[in-house]
């Protein structure tokens, strides 16, 4: 690879990926990404309408970018899509709770088919975040559990599948975000263990995972028994000493979003995305405004050109990027498989399915009282909730539903409900863990914990466990009602025996 001739704007916009605004490519973002040789572009929902918009806005960037394009997406699964008019694929905690590697891989290729269907070849997914946090705010249903080896044999079941079918896995959050009580979309978290407790849980999952993974994404926090002073993605120590030296990770190494709080609160972007790739990244994820994004191109140039990153890193760093899309080239193939991995997933749904504290169902045809959150809310990550009368209407089917809403948890009075002896659901369609309030007050007669398992530790009510919103969890939850399938599903992480 010749980098003489290319200037280090052009070097330094190959060592990001960018976050566009347009539903089209227009003409000036377009010149933006062919005078600056940028070639790794990342879509949100923001950039989608439907299949044919989005299929005609990718196409228009491998017209832009040329044949090394890196066009990735966040389609993990359960709350956590993006296109989301493809099959619903199970969160990873419902493959957890499923325990079934095959299945996991079958999710995992009918992902990529739908996906690169739209012209993507790379998925920032799977989650190898072990959640034994809890309170965890930000991974909960995203991660397969707690347990290392399990997790672990799911979830690269679940990346075989997608590299099968001809697109790049990158997993996440490494060296592991499952034990934090902080986003770090908002602040920089600490995971304060030492690092015997690190190797045997954190680390356990990513060390077996990491030789078959083309990619690996850096979390943004501070691990004090491998550096006290820089969170991992900017950590010499933790990416380069440990990651590539010692565990011998020859792959992609990327960061997580460089606009995050964690970082461009506490480092400033284009500061940061210098230390970054100092550090061992090959490319940092500037998904900030045009702005950010010219900070991190002059940056990262002003660094090619005073020698503080050396010709020989940034020539390293470039092969290891063309050998990740050679290895999965960036084109459009036919999907002709959306009926038959409807059906997976579906299948998929109902197998995680999970019952705690003995639920009954209430008999089909009579009144029952659906209490649940009046408004949707996305947690900055994932979609937003299923709203308050879509899951009405869904009941209903069974049922004569009185939908009781409420805007704020720890104002609703409980007790003001009618005591008419009507069976009570609880229906929880947010991540967010209840309060002190609910926890003491609330008394249903069946939760129905929608998104975040771990609220169904909250209320003192027998529990379905769904691990997201999307149609075929709710027809499971139906299935279930009416008596016509079992839950079989058993939650991954502790807390959870029955």
């Amino acid at each position: 690879m010749n980098l003489q001739k290319q200037n280090s704007r052009q070097l330094a916009g190959q060592l990001m990926m960018v976050r566009l605004s347009c539903t089209e490519l227009d003409a000036a973002t377009a010149q933006f990404l062919r005078t600056n040789a940028i070639r790794a572009v990342c879509l949100f929902r923001q950039n989608m309408v439907d299949a044919a918009q989005l299929t005609r806005l990718t196409g228009a960037l491998r017209a832009v970018m040329g044949p090394d394009a890196l066009i990735a997406i966040d389609q993990e699964g359960g709350a956590v899509v993006r296109a989301t008019w493809l099959p619903a694929p199970p969160s990873a905690m419902a493959l957890g709770a499923a325990d079934d590697v095959e299945l996991a891989r079958k999710v995992g290729a009918a992902v990529a088919r739908g996906i690169r269907s739209l012209g993507f070849n790379w998925n920032f997914a799977p989650v190898l975040d072990l959640n034994n946090n809890p309170d965890n705010p930000v991974i909960a249903e995203r991660s397969f559990g707690a347990d290392p080896q399990r997790a672990t044999a799911l979830a690269t079941a679940w990346m075989q599948g997608s590299l099968a079918q001809g697109v790049a896995c990158c997993i996440k959050h490494f060296p592991g975000h499952g034990d934090t009580h902080v986003d770090s979309h908002r602040a920089l978290p600490t995971v304060d263990k030492t690092l015997t407790e690190l190797e045997a849980l954190e680390f356990a999952s990513f060390r077996a995972a990491a030789p078959m993974a083309p990619a690996i994404m850096t979390a943004h926090i501070i691990y004090p028994a491998l550096d006290a002073e820089f969170p991992a993605t900017l950590s010499r120590r933790i990416l380069g000493d440990m990651l590539r030296d010692a565990w011998q990770y020859n792959g992609v190494i990327i960061t997580d979003g460089m606009d995050m709080q964690a970082i461009a609160g506490t480092y400033g972007v284009g500061n940061a995305a210098v230390l970054a790739l100092n550090a061992g990244a090959d490319m940092v994820m500037a998904l900030g405004s045009p702005e950010a994004q010219e900070q991190t191109l002059a940056a990262i140039s002003t660094a090619i050109d005073a020698g503080s990153l050396s010709q020989a890193d940034v020539g390293a760093k470039l092969a290891r990027l063309a050998a990740l899309t050679r290895a999965y080239p960036c084109t459009t193939v036919r999907y002709d498989d959306d009926a038959a991995d409807r059906l997976l997933m579906q299948q998929a749904w109902q197998a995680g399915l999970t019952t705690f504290g003995r639920p009954q169902a209430p008999a089909v045809g009579a009144k029952v009282r659906l209490v649940v959150r009046a408004d949707v809310v996305s947690d900055g990550v994932s979609e937003a909730g299923v709203p308050a009368a879509v899951l009405a209407a869904s009941l209903a089917r069974l049922y004569a539903v009185d939908l009781v809403t409420y805007t704020d948890a720890e104002q609703f009075d409980w007790q003001a409900l009618p005591q008419d002896g009507q069976f009570v659901i609880l229906a929880s369609t947010s991540r967010r863990r209840y309060g002190p309030h609910a926890r003491a007050t609330w008394q249903p007669d069946l939760h129905l914990a929608l998104w975040n398992p771990f609220q169904a530790l909250d209320i003192a009510a027998p529990a379905l466990l769904t691990y997201g919103f999307v149609t075929p969890a709710l027809e499971a939850v139906n299935a279930w009602l009416a008596g016509e399938m079992a839950a079989t599903g058993r939650c991954p992480v502790a807390g959870f025996a029955t």
